[in-house]
This record gives structure tokens, C-alpha cells and sequence, in this order.
């Protein structure tokens, strides 16, 4: 392996002018037909080499091959054969056109990573050693480089060394390209805040075992101020670049609470959650409204916020929380809207057996009945357009039988809601029902009785 590593961190960006014929008869040595599978995670020009101009060479088609070998034995885990197939690659690089020469820092690093990272034999001073010498090859790839070290280190639980490296990567200057991968340097600075917090979430737990008495507090909240003021500046930098970057905002939210700093909190959120330069996140409205939440803010102001996740994320698990706060609403278009809700998230499988979504679907039912159908125009909108799927999907009789056995509490509560919205021939109604009557349970005989008495929903609804 030591000699593995050595071929693959050469510079290969010397001389390229040497015989042909020789390396030809190098890599056709290897003698293994090209399987024509490619790696996914290679660039589409690493994928398909092209050439231009000219025909392609016998050498040319050999080192093709030779990529497709390497690209097989990485797809089936066959590390060694990888490893053996890359030195002779990367000795092929030697002889090539100038584009293949500018591709080749990047074919050696992705490739050569994947190898070390998952050979039985390799450790992690060769896989250091590997990473810094091809961050010096590839200075256009330096940060991604860094990075992706970073990640290995970090999967391996060497985080001081992840750290280190992420410092050292934050430092990096090299000229134009410095400019030219400023968006990969706030993902460093993004990663090593996300360190900074771990560093200050591990000294606030050690806080919280001391006596407050002690001599240690003073010198760990000094510590914990030292990691948050180096943090808040990394989080800061990348979260006002337009992304998804959940794991950051939580993490800078949770020390921002910690110091009570709600202001810039809200400031943080708002943004995260509604700057239209941002993508549709359904994660960021829920972290606003946990935090409009625990703040205790206005009804308005929270319903406003599970607004929007419930256009994104009509199936969220918050819609239960924001069908109850529409309840406790007055305003008609809220009571409209809590109907909507209710129906939307029992189109999705995940909420077919949900217990609390049947329960609060009834009852709505229920009070607009009661209403003396004022509301029924509503309840004849929702039912209008799943009237077509909702008796196959919710109330067939094998849904019956299986609700009754398995889960006698969701029949009792999906019966009525099937009984009205299909009437009293419904199969899942009359089965419940019968199953009901059976166990001597009077509530089903009431519950025969009202069907009965509103039989006429049915038609009205059709």
C-alpha cells in the first residue's frame, strides 16, 4: 500500500512526451475487457471520456478501458483490484492530450479516495498523506479536497484532527483561485462553527454537572463564550448564502437561546424562512414556529407560520397542532380552512390509522351537521374531489375486517365518517356496525340511529 500511495501522489504535470508504444504495452499487461459500467459519482467528462479531432489511439482505447476496469472493481467493492488497476492508470495519465492532463489531478483524487477509504489495508496516515498531496496537485480543488478529508476524519471520530484541517483550509490563499472557490471556503467556515458548537455544546453539559459554588464554572463559561463568539461568525457567513443549511441554523439558534439574544434569533429565522432567495424549506417554517412557540407569540402569529408548512408539507405532523390552534380560532376562513387540513392529511398513507386525525375529522363532521348545514357547501367541496378513491383507500370492507381486529378504537372512530359521507350501504359502515351491535355495544345502535337521521347528506354531497 505504501507504494500504492506514493504512485497515485505523483505530480504527472512535468513531462508527457514519452514512447507510446511502452505504455501501451504497460497497461495492456492489466488484459481485462471493458466492462461498460461507470461510476456515478464521477463527472459526466470522467464518465464518457471524449477525445476530439483526431481518431482515438489503440493507447488511447487501452487507458479507456483501464478507467472502466477501475470504475467495475470500485462498483463491486474489489478494493485490492482497484488499487492495482489505478497504478497502472496513473501511469497512462503520462501520455495524453492536454485536456486529459487538466482532468487528471481530479480522476486521480476521486478515484484514489474512494480506494483508500474503503481498502481493508490502508490507514489513516495513508489516507492523510493522499489528501495533502493532492490538495498541492489540484490547487483548483483545494477546498473540496480539504473538505472531503475533513469528512473521513470526522466519520472516523478524529475530530481535533478535522478541526485542524479546517483551520488550515480557512487560511488558504492561492491567488485567483482563493476568489474562485469562495463559495466552498463558507462551507469550511460553516464546518468548523459546526465544530465550535460541538466544542461549546461539551462544555455546557460539563457546566451543568458542577455545583454552582465551584471554581470551574468562571473558567468554563469563559471557554463556552470563546467557542460561541468563533462560531456565530462561521454560521453567519454561510447561512446568509442562499441554500438549505438546517443543521446549521439549529445549531447557531440553540446558542443564540442559550445567551437569550431573541432579537437576532427572530432576525436569523424570519430570514431562513421567507427571503425568497432561499429554496422552499419546510424545515425552516418549522423551526420559526417552534420558536414563535416557545416565546409564547400571538395565535395569529403561529397560525401564520404553520400556514405556509401546511402549503409546502400538507402531511407535516404539525397539521394535527395546527387543525386544534384553527379550532380555538373565530374566524370563519380559519374554521374553512381546518376542514381542509383535516382532509389533506388523511390523503396521505402515513395518516391512514392515525386515531387523533379520524377523531377531529368526525367531530368536524358532527358540528356542521349541527350547524344546520350552513357549512355543508364546505364539507361537499373537500368530499368532491375524493369521492372518486377515498371509499377504495379508507373504507373498503378488507380495510373493515383489519380496523375491527387490529385496531378496534380507529373503527370506531372512522365509522361514522364513512357513514356519513357514504351512507348506511357503506361496506365499512354496515361491517363496523354489525361487529358492533354483536359486542352488545349501545353506542353503535346510536350511532345507526344518527346515519339514519342524516341520510340525506349523502345526496346532498353527490
Amino acid at each position: 500500500m505504501d507504494s500504492f500511495v506514493e504512485e497515485l501522489g505523483e505530480e504527472r504535470g512535468q513531462s508527457f512526451a514519452e514512447d507510446e508504444t511502452e505504455d501501451v504495452s504497460t497497461v495492456t499487461a492489466v488484459n481485462i475487457p471493458p466492462p461498460g459500467i461507470y461510476l456515478p459519482l464521477l463527472p459526466k467528462y470522467l464518465r464518457y471520456p471524449k477525445t476530439t479531432g483526431r481518431k482515438p489511439s489503440e493507447f488511447q482505447k487501452v487507458k479507456e478501458d483501464c478507467l472502466n476496469s477501475i470504475q467495475e472493481a470500485l462498483l463491486q467493492s474489489q478494493w485490492q483490484r482497484a488499487a492495482e488497476l489505478m497504478i497502472s492508470y496513473v501511469e497512462s495519465l503520462e501520455n495524453t492530450t492536454k485536456e486529459k492532463q487538466l482532468a487528471a489531478p481530479e480522476e486521480i483524487w476521486r478515484i484514489g479516495t474512494e480506494i483508500l477509504q474503503h481498502h481493508p489495508r490502508s490507514n489513516i496516515d495513508e489516507i492523510n498523506q493522499f489528501a495533502d498531496r493532492m490538495k498541492n496537485l489540484g490547487v483548483k480543488k483545494y477546498l473540496k479536497v480539504s473538505l472531503e478529508h475533513v469528512f473521513h476524519l470526522l466519520c472516523n471520530g478524529f475530530l481535533d484532527e478535522a478541526y485542524q484541517n479546517l483551520v488550515l483550509a480557512e487560511s488558504w490563499r492561492y491567488g485567483e483561485q482563493t476568489v474562485a472557490q469562495e463559495e466552498d471556503l463558507k462551507l469550511v467556515q460553516g464546518y468548523r462553527a459546526l465544530l465550535d458548537y460541538l466544542k461549546w455544546l461539551k462544555k455546557k453539559t460539563d457546566l451543568l454537572k458542577l455545583d454552582e459554588n465551584s471554581y470551574a464554572v468562571s473558567s468554563i463559561q469563559q471557554d463556552m463564550h470563546s467557542f460561541y463568539r468563533q462560531a456565530r461568525v462561521g454560521f453567519k457567513q454561510i447561512i446568509k448564502t442562499p441554500g438549505v443549511w438546517d443543521p446549521f441554523v439549529k445549531c447557531y439558534v440553540d446558542m443564540l437561546e442559550h445567551y437569550e439574544e431573541y432579537e437576532e434569533m427572530r432576525k436569523v429565522l424570519d430570514e431562513y424562512a421567507y427571503n425568497s432567495k432561499f429554496p422552499a424549506n419546510p424545515n425552516a417554517h418549522v423551526f420559526y414556529y417552534q420558536f414563535l412557540k416557545r416565546r409564547g407569540e400571538p395565535r395569529k402569529v403561529q397560525i401564520s407560520a404553520l400556514r405556509v408548512l401546511h402549503e409546502l408539507v400538507p402531511s407535516h405532523e404539525l397539521m394535527l397542532e395546527f387543525f386544534i390552534m384553527l379550532k380555538k380560532s373565530k374566524k370563519i376562513k380559519n374554521q374553512k380552512l381546518r376542514l381542509e387540513v383535516i382532509f389533506e392529511v388523511l390523503d396521505f398513507a402515513g395518516w391512514k390509522e392515525n386515531i387523533k386525525a379520524w377523531r377531529y375529522l368526525a367531530k368536524q363532521i358532527v358540528e356542521i351537521l349541527q350547524n344546520s348545514g350552513k357549512q355543508l357547501d364546505w364539507l361537499k367541496k373537500e368530499w368532491g374531489s375524493r369521492k372518486d378513491w377515498w371509499p377504495a383507500f379508507h373504507f373498503s370492507h378488507y380495510l373493515a375486517k383489519t380496523n375491527w381486529h387490529e385496531n378496534k378504537g380507529l373503527a370506531c372512530e372512522k365509522v361514522l365518517v364513512a357513514g356519513i359521507l357514504l351512507g348506511k350501504d357503506c361496506k365499512y359502515f354496515r361491517y363496523i356496525v354489525r361487529q358492533g351491535c354483536k359486542a352488545k355495544k349501545k353506542k353503535f345502535k346510536m350511532l345507526r340511529r344518527f346515519v339514519k337521521e342524516h341520510s340525506w347528506i349523502k345526496e346532498r354531497l353527490e
